[in-house]
């Protein structure tokens, strides 16, 4: 019997591994199930050849190096193809984007080398799943069946047979197989938008800066990566997004460069055009006896703020944190009431960030008259503030709220 199965080795699946595995004292013993784990790719590649970069990209926080570094993950990531960003640029479509009227959020006014990096989602996985079984934990290349729940224990079936573990994390996605066959409800809402992704060269350097302008019909990022080029996030409404994914390249590089306000000067694709609907999703239990979700199993936020795996991680280090402590007092690291611990810290903490990135959306992106200006009038007094930049480079880095001891 395994003391946990962790179903979903993406990021914040195999980070809960890693730190589990990896926990000091007694650590625990850990099963993955993961069928398309990227190591089983690496394989596949002749010696010496270096996989191409993913188009899907992650922003993380300090906070998230931290844990990262706890997870022994964090060596194997740090690395030419991670792109450190020094500044944030934000604003409306109001103003140009080389007015006095851009937010700017500078590393540099809280004493910190950088805001934090921009990394390529599978070399993430990778590195963490590497972690995971270096750490002696075993992934099992299946998915997940059917569940049943003792009093004693729990039993993960798969096509490749039965794991029985004292306790089952959901770490599977939005569209969690755990989270279903547990009997959790989520509530799910759609923004109505599409999130348009694709990697850009652009004709002025980056400046390790991301850089974000909101306007009527949705929010458009440029993310610095490490080559020189960016990653782009258009959060654009339906309409619109319909439009611009039938548009031929050189045309969709057009509307690209008139949605920037040419904040990069001219861009040029690289690679395809990506796209995926915007939703919101908030399980109204994290946990069950026996059972317990994390990561976009429990909650999915507008990908406006870049925090969707930063918060997967915070879980993930929460849930461990909790797990490890119970198990350290003899305790049953699967019992609803220590599990319940775990709910109560990482609900409420997910619930003022959900809240706080909605209106952001309602009010920079798709505000109009009055209250379209005053959310541009907002932009200019938080610049004007020390203490108000400040504030909210902390809540960027990760490092306010109540952090897990990985975090810290």
């Amino acid at each position: 019997m395994f003391d946990v199965v962790i179903v979903g080795g993406g990021p914040v699946g195999a980070c809960a591994g890693a730190l589990l595995a990896r926990g000091a004292g007694r650590p625990l013993s850990v099963a993955l199930l993961e069928p398309r784990a990227p190591a089983l790719l690496d394989d596949a590649r002749p010696p010496g050849a270096e996989a191409p970069p993913d188009p899907r990209v992650v922003a993380l926080s300090r906070a998230s190096e931290r844990v990262l570094t706890r997870a022994g993950a964090w060596p194997r990531i740090f690395g030419s193809r991670l792109s450190p960003y020094e500044r944030m640029r934000i604003w409306h479509e109001s103003v140009a984007p080389s007015s006095d009227a851009v937010l700017v959020f500078d590393a540099a006014d809280v004493g910190e080398p950088n805001l934090g990096y921009i990394a390529e989602n599978r070399l993430l996985q990778a590195a963490l799943l590497e972690s995971f079984t270096e750490a002696g934990g075993h992934i099992e290349p299946a998915a997940l069946t059917s569940l049943r729940v003792t009093d004693q224990s729990v039993d993960v079936a798969t096509a490749r047979g039965t794991l029985a573990a004292r306790l089952v994390v959901g770490a599977d996605g939005a569209q969690s197989a755990l989270r279903a066959a547990a009997g959790l409800t989520a509530e799910t809402s759609a923004y109505r938008q599409t999130a348009i992704v694709a990697t850009v060269a652009t004709a002025r350097p980056h400046q390790a800066t991301a850089w974000q302008r909101f306007m009527r019909n949705g929010t458009l990022a440029f993310l610095p990566l490490a080559d020189g080029c960016s990653s782009i996030v258009w959060s654009a409404d339906d309409p619109l997004a319909a439009e611009l994914l039938q548009m031929p390249d050189a045309v969709f590089t057009e509307a690209l460069d008139g949605a920037s306000g040419l904040a990069l000067g001219r861009t040029r694709l690289v690679g395809e055009r990506a796209s995926f609907p915007l939703h919101k999703l908030m399980a109204q239990r994290y946990v069950a006896q026996r059972v317990a979700l994390i990561g976009d199993a429990a909650h999915v936020v507008h990908p406006l703020a870049g925090q969707g795996v930063n918060l997967g991680l915070l879980d993930a280090a929460a849930l461990v944190q909790v797990v490890a402590g119970a198990a350290a007092r003899r305790e049953d690291p699967g019992a609803l009431g220590v599990l319940r611990a775990y709910e109560r810290w990482r609900k409420s903490e997910i619930a003022a960030m959900a809240a706080a990135i909605d209106t952001f959306d309602r009010l920079l992106a798709h505000g109009a008259g009055p209250v379209a200006r005053l959310a541009q009038r907002g932009l200019l007094w938080v610049n004007r503030s020390q203490e108000l930049r400040r504030f909210f480079i902390y809540r960027a880095l990760g490092m306010s709220g109540e952090l897990p001891d990985a975090a810290r």
